[in-house]
């Protein structure tokens, strides 16, 4: 099978995965936003703030580096494999011991047994992600799709379960240790056909993933500082409940590029890998990642923009207004996110993790005084501006890094984006014109608003980007 077939075939695995691991996420999401308070979202925030602040040091860049070099020797991936393991118990002791001070820079007491639960996270994932890059280098994309649909299944039950017997916070991180636990035991099930680990520790042996990990850990370092600040900030100076409205704007603003990015990256990253000496190649791949990005992120953000005062009661229930004027902060910020999220593949395909690092270090250095600046004099939303003055500033470094890997690509770039732009610009024009006419409160209306922009963005891009014959071709490929 050619690798474009493979590519083909990983992105349908991994969209079916998405899309039902999506499902899951919006019904509990759903469901938890009318039985938890925001405050119980916020503390939930705060030990998932703490367990990836941890997991920066414990990933080490294995991943990047097994796809990169193409790893398949048994002794320098059970040194890897060991590796991993030991770090992890290392991170769960730090974390169990650090608790106290942790509860008292949040004065919040709750913190204490969801932290110290929290903690198990990383005596669980590591027994089973190295079989998982495997997994992802050997293009497996079908099991690794089954794997998150029932992993995904797994914790949305539990969580809900808990979450009717009055566990509360609890019950969020009780279900993402079960489901974690369950996607471990099926990744070495599955993976092990590709790696049996074996009784050896060299890290001389290892020495080149670590030399490859070192910058991305630094550059993993300094991306949770500069993606989190913000949340840091708020947590600790403007409280725990604040902190809720505001995560769960942003996961919901975010939640398109999350979960649609990485069907095209994960596929991409293997296959780019293969053809890092072809600088054309990679151009051209890069603007196609772009191009598909564009498509599919713009008109459900475009659509969520228009739609947050219809969906927000309806979705969250009474009490979660505050979270509209934040979405649609972060509506932009999703945007110029999804733009800069390609780097990522491309920096890792040449070899240069190093560039990741130092734009995160300039990153950080911007945005870590106009998150204290705009929190400090215009709370919540204030922090919410930064973080988009911040991710667009971003976003033109990243375009400066790409010109200098590929070559110059922005003239056909902006060609690419303008039919998707002008056609979401229109899409929320026919739905705003609704709104004022017809009203926007109900479910009725809801549906309503989301079928008309779902079909001028779709009748737009089939009269003038995809035309049935390619979807044809596409589907028989499939």
């Amino acid at each position: 099978m050619s690798n474009t077939r493979k590519a083909m075939n990983g992105g349908k695995w991994i969209t079916i995965a998405t899309a039902i691991s999506t499902v899951f996420q919006f019904a509990q999401v759903a469901v938890l936003a009318r039985l938890l308070a925001p405050a119980d979202f916020g503390v939930v925030s705060v030990s998932n703030l703490i367990i990836a602040f941890f997991g920066v040091f414990a990933n080490l860049g294995f991943s990047n580096s097994i796809i990169y070099k193409q790893e398949s020797d048994r002794r320098v991936l059970s040194t890897l494999y060991w590796l991993n393991l030991a770090v992890g118990v290392l991170l769960f002791a730090i974390i169990y011991i650090s608790t106290p001070p942790i509860v008292a820079f949040y004065e919040e007491p709750r913190l204490g047994r969801v932290v110290r639960l929290a903690s198990f996270y990383f005596l669980i994932v590591y027994f089973g992600q190295l079989y998982l890059f495997l997994l992802e280098k050997e293009l497996r994309f079908k099991s690794v799709a089954i794997i998150d649909i029932i992993g995904s299944v797994v914790s949305t039950g539990v969580t809900l379960s808990l979450a009717f017997n009055q566990y509360q916070e609890l019950s969020l991180i009780i279900g993402s240790l079960v489901g974690q636990a369950v996607r471990s035991a099926l990744q070495v099930a599955l993976g092990r056909p590709f790696f049996r680990p074996m009784l050896a520790f060299s890290l001389h042996d290892a020495k080149e993933h670590l030399r490859f990990g070192i910058y991305n850990m630094g550059d993993g370092f300094l991306g949770f500082i500069q993606s989190n600040s913000d949340n840091i900030f708020i947590g600790g100076l403007l409280g725990v409940e604040k902190l809720g409205f505001y995560t769960m704007a942003y996961q919901l603003a975010i939640f398109p590029v999350i979960k649609l990015n990485p069907i095209i990256l994960q596929v991409a990253y293997p296959i780019l890998a293969k053809m890092k000496d072809s600088a054309a190649d990679l151009k051209k791949s890069y603007l196609k990642i772009l191009d598909f990005i564009s498509y599919c992120n713009l008109p459900l953000l475009a659509g969520l923009f228009i739609t947050a005062e219809t969906v927000v009661p309806l979705f969250y229930g009474p009490g979660w207004e505050e979270t509209i004027q934040l979405i649609r902060i972060f509506v932009f910020v999703s945007v110029f996110f999804s733009l800069s999220h390609p780097l990522f593949t491309l920096a890792f395909t040449k070899g240069k993790p190093n560039l990741l690092f130092y734009l995160n270090l300039a990153t950080l250095l911007v945005k870590i005084p106009l998150v204290y600046v705009g929190g400090r004099y215009f709370g919540v939303t204030g922090v919410a501006y930064a973080f988009l003055i911040t991710t667009f500033l971003n976003m033109l470094a990243n375009f400066a890094i790409v010109h200098y890997l590929v070559g110059s690509f922005l003239g056909v770039f902006l060609q690419n984006i303008a039919k998707p732009v002008l056609f979401c610009g229109l899409m929320i024009g026919v739905v705003t014109l609704y709104k004022v006419t017809v009203g926007h409160e109900g479910w009725l209306n809801a549906g309503a608003e989301i079928a008309l922009g779902g079909a001028v963005y779709l009748a737009l891009t089939l009269a003038y980007k995809l035309p049935f014959s390619e979807i044809k071709a596409y589907r028989q490929a499939l």
